[in-house]
């Protein structure tokens, strides 16, 4: 299956099916539903987060490095007007999910999966083809913090499958002269990310610290990178995920509400 698009799993929203370890759950964010393992790795506010942070032009080629469950894909889906959108995922059941997710939510037309290594995507994508790339890839290297007991959570959060570079390489490889890179990740990474966007020639162009709440230290950050762009960094308004006992306004609006 590796390199391969998933595409044929499933063809209309009534085959799909849930296997006994599966959950069915609403994302929040106009009607769409996603399928999840239900002992796996569970979808957190990161890529809602990071979608609301990249732009999209109208008919943009995108594309998601480790999808997962596709959340992104499905976001961008709705609530863009990009052209194509891939995801691609290393999980073979994370891959099925996801593609089996676009048919649910009826965005199958526009999103494709595909099964495979980012660091192996010669021959499956063409190099320089698309306008955007985004990723929210695990957090933490390997070695550090503890590693979730089952494989695919381990894999979302830690770097067993690639680190930063791997990613970046990637995006590289995929973007277009002046294409854009997205990418969510741990604030305490902050000048290793940076430091690595500038030696892979994806210039830091928007950052974006995010915060738990008023007072306190950034947890995330957002930062947009363009394939050899120029120097120049622009430091956006913090962003607060809560305000209260709930969610800020701003967080709301990402879902709708």
């Amino acid at each position: 299956m590796s390199g391969q698009q998933v595409s044929d799993k499933v063809t209309t929203i009534d085959e799909v099916q849930l296997a006994p370890d599966e959950t069915l759950d609403d994302l929040r964010c106009g009607g769409l539903r996603i399928i999840q393992s239900r002992d796996g790795y569970r979808f957190s506010l990161d890529p809602v987060l990071l979608c609301a942070f990249a732009r999209i032009g109208a008919g943009e080629a995108v594309v998601d490095l480790g999808t997962g469950s596709g959340v992104i894909p499905l976001l961008l889906a709705r609530r863009t007007a990009a052209g194509s959108i891939v995801g691609v995922e290393i999980q073979s059941q994370a891959a099925d999910r996801a593609q089996r997710a676009a048919v649910l939510n009826g965005l199958a037309e526009r999103i494709s999966i595909i099964h495979r290594d980012l660091r192996d995507l010669r021959g499956v994508l063409a190099p320089e083809s698309c306008d955007v790339v985004l990723s929210n890839p695990p957090f933490r290297p390997i070695g550090t913090g503890k590693v979730a007991p089952r494989d695919e959570r381990a894999a979302a959060r830690h770097e067993l499958a690639g680190g930063l570079e791997d990613f970046l390489v990637a995006a590289y490889f995929l973007l277009k002269q002046g294409g854009r890179f997205y990418l969510i990740h741990l604030a305490e990474r902050l000048a290793e990310v940076l430091a690595a966007m500038r030696r892979m020639r994806l210039e830091p162009k928007r950052l974006r610290c995010v915060y738990s709440r008023p007072g306190q230290g950034a947890r995330l950050v957002l930062v947009e990178g363009r394939k050899e762009g120029r120097p120049s960094l622009t430091v956006e308004a913090p962003l607060y995920i809560y305000v209260g006992e709930g969610y800020s306004a701003e967080v709301l609006a990402m879902y709708g509400e």
